[in-house]
């Protein structure tokens, strides 16, 4: 049976929708590839663009000016760890879903195995080593000690660096807000609760030093 000249027109539009949409996409392809090299030549003209090779720059690590040499590509775990020899950044899984790796840069946590080191030049970066000061340990380092608040050890320093900063911003948190801050790190040994625990004990203990200086004044 031939078919309706109805069925031939539907046919027609789809294949010419088709064609349409695959020179439409193709298009598009062609036009962000074009548009990428004219911004990667741009930024190679304007000097933006470092690299292949190794370069000097200048890092502020925990208070100190570092001189490092580093390829554009060099994480800043990698800087950290071989480059500084600050090895209580911890490199677990590096690809950003353990946050075990996690320092402050401008006292706002992130993620050092996902930051390459060239983009933290003129920055402020702390690390787990740049919360004590010489023996005496960071309040919340000393209550992870107290409540044992650590098994294996590889997601603690970025526990700590997520806990503190927590208290940074926020010196009264809630059981909640501190599952939150910490709701990235990951913790194979499953010491969430005794991480709850320690962190909400340097908030109160602060609350009562802030009270008992109050009631001192008064």
């Amino acid at each position: 049976m031939a078919d309706s000249p109805d069925s031939s027109k539907i046919r027609f539009s789809r294949r010419g929708f088709l064609k349409g949409a695959g020179v439409t996409a193709a298009t598009s392809v062609i036009e962000t590839a074009n548009a990428l090299a004219r911004n990667a030549n741009d930024a190679v003209h304007s000097g933006r663009v470092s690299g292949p090779e190794a370069l000097p720059v200048k890092l502020h690590i925990n208070g100190r000016e570092h001189s490092v040499v580093i390829e554009p590509r060099d994480t800043l775990a990698q800087t950290l760890r071989d480059n500084v020899g600050l090895t209580g950044t911890k490199v677990v899984c590096d690809r950003g879903s353990c946050s075990a790796c996690t320092v402050w840069i401008d006292k706002m946590p992130a993620l050092a195995c996902m930051t390459l080191s060239i983009d933290t030049t003129g920055r402020q970066i702390t690390t787990i080593e740049g919360l004590s000061h010489g023996e005496q340990m960071h309040p919340v380092q000393a209550a992870f000690v107290k409540h044992d608040a650590m098994q294996c050890g590889f997601c603690t320093p970025g526990m700590v660096m997520s806990c503190a900063a927590l208290l940074e911003r926020n010196p009264s948190p809630s059981l909640s807000d501190v599952k939150h801050a910490v709701s990235g790190n990951l913790c194979r040994c499953g010491t969430y609760p005794k991480v709850f625990a320690a962190t909400l004990d340097v908030a109160q203990q602060r609350a009562g030093l802030v009270t008992l200086a109050s009631g001192t004044e008064a």
